[in-house]
């Protein structure tokens, strides 16, 4: 399974992105997949995930904010981003899990198989 992320840029705060991650290969075997972001010094931390049935859950920093949706047909993953803060500024990731994830799993990087190369976001 390969990831590839699309969509980062930079944004003045207060405006939106849109992350796309598209899958290729043999997903039909994947359960959880999620957003994470990392900035330089900094341990990589979950932004959200989704799993196959459409459960989301989301860190407390982008709730409200972000969005992560999935289409599976489409082996597409997205994460809407709105109201932009310069916090978010970051190197975005998806990755993508091959067993079910729990409520907290689904926020561990150790639950993911999969890792795109990740796009970065600039807020200012």
């Amino acid at each position: 399974v390969q990831l590839v992320e699309s969509g980062g840029g930079s944004v003045q705060a207060g405006g939106s992105l849109r992350l796309s991650c598209e899958a290729s290969g043999s997903t039909s075997g994947l359960y959880c997949m999620g957003w994470f972001r990392q900035t330089p010094g900094e341990e990589r931390e979950a932004v959200g995930y989704t799993t196959r049935g459409g459960v989301a859950n989301y860190a407390d920093s982008v709730k409200g904010r972000f969005t992560v949706s999935h289409d599976n047909s489409k082996k597409m993953l997205w994460l809407q981003m709105n109201k932009l803060k310069p916090e978010d500024t970051a190197m975005y990731y998806c990755a993508a899990s091959v067993a079910p994830c729990t409520e907290l799993g689904g926020m561990i990087q150790g639950t993911y198989t999969y890792w795109g190369q990740g796009t970065q976001v600039t807020v200012s």
